[in-house]
């Protein structure tokens, strides 16, 4: 068994989320005890009561979706199960670095508390959308955005072969779905985020986080981390804050990440974090691998028996 974890990013998240976890394990509830000490916000109240438009504010999202994240992995931790491969779709990217000690708990928690208010607060003024587009080829999604002229909107993730999201301005984005359907898409469906994410008008938080990331150190990761924006693990002579940095306006290649992993012996997927998204973009790669999601306390106790025999 040849184990890859992955971590879901920014729309993942619903209210009462990991509740349960914190209820019965001490390592999560200290997860997230010691989040709200170094962040200075109460991010379990947050997660576990809402309202729901508080938790969907980046600001806390990527908070919650990370202290979710990292505390199921500490429990993994203890019981001794890791992996030899790790992703993360774009926030998830912390978590994995996180995973690999590229990042210590306190970096990691202030980093990314950082990341959000920046993509919450830097995002320029305009009605900006996200959709996910089902059933075209990656060329035939990004040759219909360039068609569109009146607005601006680009590919934003390429999920899984026959998925990809786009993302810019809400008329922009609802003309394509309408040119998607036209194309023979199968489905089109408006996606819960709140900024042009992973294209070039986050280009100012970009530029902001990478003074900030100047003053963090980052460890090279002892586990295979693979990097969203060119599907390749991080080398010793990367500039890992660039890289972070430029995650921010560039386009998040999660199927050619799942293509390496596989290409490299990953046989079993662990999603660590609120949804199962992943898992069914990993099937849409390969079905003949396995797949486990971690998101909950029977999800978790199954998980560690079948990954320790």
């Amino acid at each position: 068994m040849k184990i890859g974890f992955v971590f879901p990013g920014q729309g993942a998240q619903s209210v009462g989320m990991g509740k349960d976890l914190y209820e019965a394990y001490d390592e999560v509830k200290q997860v997230y005890e010691k989040a709200r000490e170094i962040s200075g916000i109460d991010i379990a109240k947050i997660t576990f009561e809402g309202p729901e438009a508080e938790l969907f504010q980046t600001k806390n999202t990527q908070l919650a979706i990370l202290t979710m994240s990292v505390a199921i992995l500490e429990v993994l931790k203890k019981n001794g199960i890791m992996p030899e491969y790790t992703a993360g779709l774009s926030l998830g990217e912390y978590s994995a670095l996180y995973c690999a000690e590229a990042f210590d708990f306190e970096t990691v928690i202030k980093v990314v508390k950082k990341r959000g208010e920046l993509m919450q607060e830097l995002v320029p003024n305009g009605d900006w959308a996200m959709a996910a587009i089902m059933g075209l080829e990656d060329e035939k999604v990004e040759e219909i955005c360039k068609t569109v002229t009146d607005g601006f909107v680009v590919p934003a993730n390429f999920n899984c072969p026959g998925q990809v999201a786009i993302s810019g301005e809400r008329n922009a984005v609802m003309l394509a779905m309408e040119k998607m359907k036209e194309a023979g898409a199968r489905k089109c469906v408006e996606l819960k985020t709140a900024g042009p994410f992973h294209t070039a008008k986050l280009q100012e938080a970009a530029s902001a986080l990478e003074k900030v990331l100047e003053d963090v150190e980052i460890q090279n990761p002892k586990i295979s981390v693979i990097k969203n924006i060119d599907a390749k693990p991080y080398l010793e002579s990367d500039n890992k804050q660039e890289i972070l940095a430029k995650h921010v306006v560039n386009p998040v290649r999660f199927s050619d990440t799942i293509k390496y992993m596989i290409a490299n012996g990953v046989d079993t997927f662990v999603e660590i974090g609120p949804g199962k998204v992943l898992t069914g973009f990993v099937k849409k790669v390969n079905k003949d691998v396995k797949l486990i999601n971690i998101n909950n306390v029977e999800t978790l106790e199954n998980a560690i028996k079948e990954l320790q025999m």
